[in-house]
């Protein structure tokens, strides 16, 4: 028998405290009754008889006299199916479409399991975006949680649209492949970019969206990329399907949990967030990876906007100690008009050496990529002496480096917002540039991958399995 209680003891901002309940439990849901409007609520701190309770839709037009209250006794859940796949839902998983609720007696607690890291399998194999960046510098694997570091102004939508559109597995796969695509705080003309770029592309056939809006209460944005990863893990370990999640932006998470926390009173930590920030992000980027004896796999890209461009702010910081690399935008490349304005230099990623060359992509990739680095390492370097003493003054070498830097930016790193290439066909664009450069200061090819492509590099080259 369910009790309901009337009436509430305190109201703070997004939060509120009922006194005398009983039989509560931690991140248990209520339903919450004001004069006909119905809320919900996530329980999030108890103490004796005493619970403080998170109102996911705020607590405007609530009064401490007529708010009826009632134990749901279970935590925030939501409904799956396969039906999910093409459907636009809101921060907390309610169906903001117009084609009705998802039909099914399956529901998943969204704080989900922690996966046993015994359990887990090795992550191996790219997925490709169509970005010769990415695809070349910084692969991404499947299972893999590979942050993109933006900044304000930065154009991360258009960049995270592109990685919808394109994503794919390789080209010789049949797995079944999908997207979940999470929005945080995003504006209402950013959230119709992503619905008219995934319908007009033909893309929403295989992606789920769930958008939190600004407008929408704050509360919401906590719960959001919960809602997606659980989404996420039924349609990749129940159903076999590799799926790639898309979190934007991370930073509105922070922000919201950091809000939330001073409305608890919780001593901040660093820059006013509170000291459980890294535990919440981990527990997010966690949920990534392969599980052994299941087809499917769940891969992260979670996109966050860095403060004044602060790479040691908070929020980037302590992504960076979680996640397996990063990619990092670049103001001083956009402002060269070159998009996506990727910063080749401090971008990585981690697990890209397992999951290239023969058998994957193309033998000749991570020496490629290896070459590739080094050598715009250098046209820094040449970039600074021409500054000091002058371009005419370099030397024949340095000269052939700063018309590589320039060639890189504009041929390699640069392309359009609709252009998709191929693994091969970047491959085969970075060994053109490469050839800018005399072969003698190519010193991180293997001999024979150098003299297989090197005078070829304006040839097609078939891939080697």
């Amino acid at each position: 028998m369910s009790i309901e209680y009337l009436g509430l003891n305190k109201i703070n901002g997004p939060l509120i405290v009922l006194e005398g309940i009983r039989d509560a439990s931690y991140d248990e849901i209520v339903e919450l009754s004001v004069e006909g409007k119905k809320k919900i609520g996530r329980i999030v701190e108890i103490y004796e008889d005493k619970a403080v309770i998170q109102v996911f839709q705020g607590t405007e037009d609530m009064s401490l006299n007529n708010t009826h209250t009632k134990l749901t006794g279970h935590p925030m859940e939501i409904a799956l199916s396969e039906d999910i796949l093409g459907r636009i839902f809101n921060g907390i998983g309610q169906p903001i479409d117009g084609l009705g609720n998802i039909v099914t007696d399956l529901k998943h607690d969204v704080n989900g399991q922690p996966l046993n890291p015994c359990a887990r399998e090795y992550p191996r194999n790219y997925i490709k975006t169509g970005i010769s960046t990415i695809d070349c510098l910084t692969t991404l694997i499947r299972g893999q949680k590979l942050p993109i570091f933006s900044g304000n102004g930065l154009p991360h939508d258009q960049l995270a649209a592109q990685i919808v559109r394109q994503a794919s597995l390789a080209e010789d796969s049949d797995e079944d492949f999908a997207i979940v695509f999470a929005a945080m705080g995003v504006k209402h003309d950013v959230a119709d970019f992503f619905r008219r770029t995934f319908e007009d592309s033909g893309a929403s056939s295989h992606v789920v969206m769930y958008l939190n809006l600004a407008n929408d209460p704050v509360v919401e944005r906590l719960i959001t990329p919960k809602v997606a990863l659980t989404a996420a893990e039924y349609l990749a370990f129940e159903k076999g399907m590799h799926i790639l999640v898309i979190l934007t932006d991370m930073t509105s998470f922070a922000e919201a949990l950091r809000e939330v926390s001073s409305s608890k009173g919780e001593i901040p930590s660093r820059k006013g967030y509170p000291g459980y920030l890294y535990s919440e992000l981990s527990t997010l980027y966690e949920r990534a990876g392969i599980v052994r004896g299941c087809k499917g796999s769940v891969t992260q890209i979670p996109i966050l906007t860095m403060p004044n461009d602060d790479i040691t702010h908070p929020i980037p910081d302590l992504t960076g100690y979680v996640t397996e690399g990063q990619i990092v935008l670049d103001r001083a490349l956009y402002q060269k008009a070159i998009y996506p304005p990727i910063n080749v230099l401090p971008s990585l990623s981690r697990l890209m050496k397992d999951g290239i060359g023969k058998g994957y992509t193309r033998e000749d990739h991570q020496d490629l990529a290896n070459q590739l680095f080094s050598s715009y390492a250098r046209v820094g370097e040449a970039r600074n002496l021409a500054s000091v003493i002058g371009e005419d003054e370099l030397s024949p070498v340095d000269k052939k480096y700063l018309q590589f830097g320039i060639a890189l930016e504009q041929e390699f790193i640069a392309q359009g917002y609709n252009e998709d290439r191929s693994v091969l066909e970047t491959l085969n664009k970075g060994w053109e540039l490469v050839t800018i450069l005399p072969k003698e200061e190519l010193d991180r090819v293997d001999t024979k991958i150098l003299d297989q492509y090197y005078n070829a590099a304006e040839k097609p080259v078939a891939r080697e399995d």
